[in-house]
């Protein structure tokens, strides 16, 4: 049918068979089974193994369907590679902003801070460190990963929203809202809404597949990171966003075959 991507249809067609085998299935029976040659169908399950759709068996010899294919896959990834591949960068962000910058990943349904670097003037905000469980709805960090998990999002904005001070959002549809922004502009801000006197501003990082696997934010007053209407200042912004990028990339994001 015209208008339609190869590529994703053979991916699919893929999926299908996987789903209708009980036993793993080796390259060569997929390719078979599809009328396709061997090298395409290697090129296509490499890539969903590398985006979680596809999980490869211990001796190596087969293909079978992940768990939960199209489910989150926060908890797959190494938390040690994260922060190692993103410290230089939020060194980097750090010195040139001037602000402390963070790494937050989503386990479950919390966010938690991986890696933090104080401001270049050594002040901490001791409600965003190491180790540190921030709230999803109330910090620019969580919002990102609440924007990018659906499921997740839904689930908390049908229930109670802790409030933290005036500016935090408590109403599910309003929070919805936000989040549905946030993906349309690829960043999140926060002024005040877990802390009255910090604010926040995140952008995704992605993994090999495209799949958000963490937040990369700058948090300091609010009157240095937002101007009076609480829009974050630009050049703030978009180092946020340079940063964010170069750790996606770091992480293979944009490099799949």
């Amino acid at each position: 049918m015209p208008g339609l991507i190869q590529s994703v249809e053979r991916a699919t067609a893929v999926l299908h068979v996987l789903a209708t085998r009980p036993e793993p299935v080796g390259l060569a029976e997929i390719a078979s089974t599809l009328g396709l040659a061997k090298t395409t169908v290697h090129g296509l399950v490499r890539t969903l193994v590398a985006v979680g759709a596809v999980e490869q068996t211990s001796d190596t010899a087969g293909y079978r369907l992940a768990d939960d294919p199209f489910g989150a896959r926060k908890n797959q990834w190494d938390l040690n590679e994260v922060r190692a591949r993103a410290m230089n960068w939020t060194d980097a962000l750090a010195a040139r902003t001037a602000m402390a910058t963070q790494i937050s990943v989503l386990g479950g349904k919390q966010v938690r801070i991986v890696h933090d670097v104080l401001s270049a003037n050594g002040v901490g905000l001791p409600s965003l460190r190491t180790g540190q469980i921030v709230p999803a709805h109330a910090t620019a960090l969580g919002r990102i990963h609440l924007a990018f998990d659906v499921r997740l999002a839904r689930e908390l904005g049908a229930g109670r929203l802790e409030r933290f001070t005036h500016r935090t959002i408590t109403d599910g549809a309003e929070l919805a809202h936000e989040l549905a922004e946030v993906r349309d502009k690829g960043w999140a801000c926060g002024c005040g809404d877990f802390d009255p006197e910090v604010a926040t501003i995140a952008a995704p990082v992605r993994d090999q597949g495209g799949v958000v696997m963490a937040a990369v934010g700058i948090s300091g007053a609010v009157d240095e990171l937002c101007d009076s209407s609480g829009t974050p200042r630009s050049a703030l912004l978009d180092n946020v966003i340079g940063s964010a990028r170069s750790i996606s990339r770091a992480m293979g994001h944009g490099q799949l075959p």
